[in-house]
């Protein structure tokens, strides 16, 4: 019973040897890197072992094809830095700006000082407030100035004097002491612009501010009147110029004021609105102003709308032409029409009238109009070398801004059709891989424009 049945014998599982498995080696990511990078050093090794072994009858030629190698590899290296070289130059944007301001006068001080005869003034004698000394009379109305009460006792009594007006208006100009200068403004801001029920001012006026008050201020202030040579208009490499008091920014709120109480008080006439509009341009293109965009665009809105309806075309046409015989005709043109930032109908006129003579001016006065400016820049050879595309990325971009209104123009089926082939050449002609100065940006504005345009056409 004891010997194995057939069956057991036929099975070869059964019977089958006991297999002694190898327990395997688990390799890791580092014994991988280090046989890797020995391997590789290996390599190094014989390389360099190589290298070093004496050449033999053929070490002249190695020699001769290591020279020619290295002469080769010298001048690819050269020619790729010039190139190099050439295309950081030509894609350095030049810097816009203009020193609006220079080196400050003497500020003068008031031309009839304050004295306590006046019914203001006697009042607060009457009452113990206040003796008859000047000094005490000027401390009396700085601290009722800057605790706000002078505007509360105006606007109580209904009139103002000409002596305390004629002061805080000094005093908001050429005050150093910040805390003054602009209660100053906020005290002539409430003034001008308060009202009754029945849309009336709340103090009588007997002294207003003049157009020669606000042109001698900035003037004291060391602002530079630009001129037509542009010498003005450069701004020097270290930039170190006597910049604008704090005063400035109570001048311009002051000034946008004044100008929205034209239906109450003519206070400037056109010729002088159009100059302080320039004036107010010309602010954009400082620097030392550019944490005053706020201020400056609510000013420049104020003065846009300053002007009727029958002032406005001819005074708006004047003041382009004038900004555009003086300011300098690179970045700083688009500078000055990007500066007007208004979507009403008058802001966008003025900025489409400013574009047109800066490129009327840019042209040499050989264009009149969008449809002759059109035609001659759908002439312009894009694949010469000769082409200088940043002249052209600013017709570009003054001629975008031009047609925001058709308004001078009969044609505008026409003026279109031009606009449309101008921005296709500029987008075929170029390709993307073209270096040379400002051609990807022309290329990829004039892509853009092209889009909306035809998005425009098919709407």
């Amino acid at each position: 019973m004891q010997s194995p049945l057939d069956f057991e014998n036929e099975d070869r599982l059964f019977h089958a040897p006991r297999l002694t498995s190898k327990r395997r080696k688990v390799i890791g990511l580092d014994d991988l890197l280090s046989d890797f990078y020995g391997d590789k050093n290996k390599s190094v090794v014989k390389s360099s072992k190589h290298l070093k072994a004496p050449k033999g009858y053929d070490s002249d030629e190695d020699d001769k094809r290591v020279q020619q190698n290295e002469t080769y590899l010298q001048k690819f290296v050269e020619d790729c830095e010039k190139q190099v070289k050439e295309i950081g130059s030509e894609d350095e944007v030049p810097i816009w700006g203009r020193r609006a301001f220079g080196i400050q006068k003497t500020f003068p001080s008031l031309e009839k000082p304050l004295t306590a005869n006046s019914d203001f003034f006697e009042c607060f004698s009457k009452a113990g407030l206040a003796s008859s000394s000047h000094s005490n009379v000027e401390e009396l109305l700085q601290g009722l100035l800057t605790n706000g009460w002078l505007s509360h006792l105006v606007t109580s009594t209904g009139s103002l004097e000409d002596s305390i007006a004629a002061w805080t208006f000094h005093t908001m100009l050429y005050s150093s002491e910040e805390d003054l200068h602009v209660s100053a403004c906020d005290f002539w801001c409430s003034i001008l612009l308060s009202r009754n029920e029945g849309n009336q001012p709340l103090a009588k006026l007997g002294w207003i501010p003049s157009y020669s008050v606000l042109k001698d201020a900035i003037s004291n202030y060391g602002y530079l009147w630009p001129t037509f040579d542009g010498i003005a208009c450069e701004v020097p490499q270290d930039y170190a110029c006597e910049g604008p008091p704090l005063n400035i920014c109570s001048w311009i709120r002051a000034l946008s004021a004044c100008c929205q109480i034209r239906s109450m008080y003519q206070i400037f006439s056109t010729s002088e609105m159009e100059e302080l509009l320039e004036v107010v341009i010309w602010f954009f293109l400082d620097r030392h102003l550019l944490g005053l965009m706020l201020e400056l665009n609510g000013c420049l809105h104020s003065v846009v709308h300053y002007f009727v309806d029958v002032e406005w075309e001819n005074s708006c046409a004047k003041v382009a032409g004038s900004i555009a015989q003086r300011v300098p005709k690179d970045l700083n043109c688009l500078r000055v029409v990007e500066s007007i930032t208004g979507t009403d109908s008058r802001s966008k006129y003025f900025r489409s009238q400013l574009a047109l003579h800066l490129l009327v001016v840019c042209f040499d006065n050989k264009v009149k109009n969008a449809e002759e400016i059109l035609k001659l820049l759908a002439s312009v050879n894009l694949k010469g070398t000769s082409c200088d595309f940043f002249k052209l990325y600013v017709y570009l971009n003054l001629m975008d801004n031009l047609l925001l209104v058709y308004h001078p123009f009969q044609e505008k089926s026409k003026i279109t059709d031009l606009w449309c082939k101008f921005l296709r050449n500029c987008t075929s002609q170029i390709t993307c891989t073209d270096w040379r100065s400002y051609a990807s940006k022309v290329r990829n504005k004039a892509s853009y424009l092209l889009q909306n345009m035809t998005l425009k056409i098919s709407s």
